[in-house]
């Protein structure tokens, strides 16, 4: 068995994962930074400054019982890290822990593939081993001490000697290039886990705020109100054919009388932060604010106010949102009667009737939370009948396909969502006698599919592309309406390229249900309601 003293592994580890964990990090760097004889010697003075910090951390933390563990739960907790950021390009912040912790077990298979188990015995688990293996040379206390102090004193000399030997170069690479540091693996996802652990106490002990408790609706309004709010999962509004999308992938939807809005923007960039902020009276400025998780939503001011609501959901979870009203899983079997390889969006509509004649008083409102157009797996969210736009992509290694197979996988999605919309149309149309109805789409947020070497989503906000911030949103309204002339149509046709946001949906959905309250804020509310002051 081999030995070696702690300060070697120390350095040994460091090194390890500056070399060969770090290969997105280096290559977003050369793409600032062109290889030449000036930039190399940046380049290699970023990774020395980078394992100085990987060894100031694990000296700080790595003693006689603790440097075994941390530094295999380090090694294969950055042997995955890397494979998802050399693969999609992304970057753990703590909106992706989140959304790491909130999975299910069907979105985590669906990310598996050979090359990440190859990182995980390469980077992970073989070098773990070894470390297992060695035997540590423990030195007595005052050295160990001293040691200590040395290896972190030489660490800091050689980071500040580097600031200072290539001072222009850390000026820009601080300032002008920020979101590069993001890609460093381990420092970031660390710093990450402390800003959601962090966030996680402070949200435990804040107060959970009630609003809207003076919302009512009028016992003077006679019609009844029927809703549907379908959530989209992943949908680009660039990719819909009712925005001008080359491809027909909205056929049946373009045969209704829709209303689309071209310029809609996501409140985050990925399900964990846009579906409650969606929901949420607080909006996008203060989406990071721990406000959105400990305050009431739409939903619980709705049923304050008498409305029938009722969460559908064949995504992974509400994420919070529905924790206070009825909600249904539909992503098994056991509630979902039309599942093939996966439970399809359709399956949530098939009770539905039932539910709407089981609820003879009140308005009813109805969330869909779609399973959509959820990757890498696209070929998966859609039934073989849809398969219009070939080939295709039937991998979750997107890197693999060619930007045509991940389009037409995509769109082939989207083409079900079309679909599925239309059916809901259909569904809301059988009771427009009973009801005023109407249905109101929108994504969470959208996705890249190869731009510029990005795909999934899940970038932070200020530097994410267009492509996973901006989303479809649509609505289509039943005779109920049309006929009482209580929307001014014509001027909600014409804010079709308006700007507009997660952030409009909270007050569009009260004022779509007549809900008074003192929250509604009718300059947020999309539609111009005739007799709603």
């Amino acid at each position: 068995m081999k030995e070696t003293t702690r300060p070697k592994l120390i350095i040994t580890v460091s090194l390890f994962l500056i070399l060969f964990c770090n290969i997105n990090f280096f290559q977003h760097v050369l793409e600032v930074y062109p290889l030449n004889i000036k930039n190399s010697w940046h380049i290699l003075s970023l990774g020395v400054l980078f394992t100085c910090v990987n060894i100031i951390l694990l000296t700080l933390v790595c003693f006689k019982y603790t440097t075994k563990p941390l530094m295999i739960i380090l090694l294969i907790t950055s042997s995955i890290v890397a494979y998802f950021m050399d693969t999609y390009h992304i970057f753990i912040d703590d909106t992706m822990i989140d959304n790491v912790v909130k999975t299910d077990l069907a979105e985590a298979l669906g990310l598996m593939s050979f090359r990440l188990v190859l990182y995980f015995f390469l980077l992970g688990i073989i070098p773990s081993i070894l470390i297992y293996k060695i035997n540590i040379i423990e030195f007595p206390l005052k050295k160990s001490i001293i040691t200590r102090i040395i290896l972190i004193g030489l660490s800091v000399v050689i980071i500040i000697s580097n600031i200072f030997l290539f001072g222009n170069f850390y000026a820009s690479f601080f300032r002008e290039h920020k979101p590069l540091r993001f890609y460093t693996n381990p420092a970031y996802y660390l710093y990450s886990s402390g800003i959601y652990v962090g966030n996680f106490f402070k949200r435990d002990s804040m107060p959970f705020r009630q609003i809207g408790l003076d919302a009512k609706i009028s016992p003077a309004d006679p019609h009844r109100e029927l809703v549907i709010l379908v959530i989209g999962e992943t949908a680009r509004a660039d990719h819909f054919s009712l925005n001008g999308y080359s491809k027909k992938n909205n056929p049946l939807l373009e045969k209704e009388d829709v209303i689309s809005f071209k310029n809609t923007w996501a409140c985050g960039t990925s399900t964990a932060s846009s579906v409650p902020c969606m929901f949420s009276f607080y909006g996008h400025s203060q989406n990071k604010d721990n406000k959105i998780s400990t305050t009431e939503n739409v939903l619980d001011i709705l049923q304050r106010a008498g409305v029938n609501v009722i969460w559908l959901d064949n995504n992974s979870n509400s994420r919070g949102v529905a924790t206070r009203i009825p909600h249904v899983n539909y992503k098994t079997p056991d509630n979902n009667p039309i599942c093939d390889i996966e439970c399809r969006d359709e399956g949530m509509l098939v009770n539905l009737q039932t539910y709407i004649n089981e609820h003879p008083q009140g308005d009813i409102f109805i969330v869909l939370h779609q399973m959509g157009n959820h990757g890498p797996e696209y070929f998966k969210r859609y039934p073989p009948l849809f398969e219009k736009f070939t080939p295709v992509c039937k991998t979750n290694q997107l890197e693999k396909c060619t930007r045509e197979e991940i389009n037409n996988a995509y769109d082939n999605a989207i083409l079900y969502t079309d679909y599925f919309l239309s059916k809901t149309i259909a569904l809301l149309k059988k009771n427009d006698a009973q009801y005023e109805t109407s249905l109101f789409y929108v994504s969470d947020h959208g996705e890249s599919l190869g731009e510029k070497g990005l795909y999934l989503h899940g970038l932070p906000y200020m530097i994410a592309p267009d492509a996973q911030k901006h989303v479809p949103m649509i609505m289509w309204f039943g005779d109920g309406f049309n006929n009482k002339e209580e929307i001014n149509f014509n001027a909600l046709k014409n804010k079709i390229n308006n700007y507009y946001s997660h952030d409009n949906i909270f007050h569009t959905i009260l004022g779509l249900l007549e809900v008074k309250t003192a929250v509604y804020d009718k300059t947020k509310d999309i539609i111009e309601h005739t007799d709603n002051d």
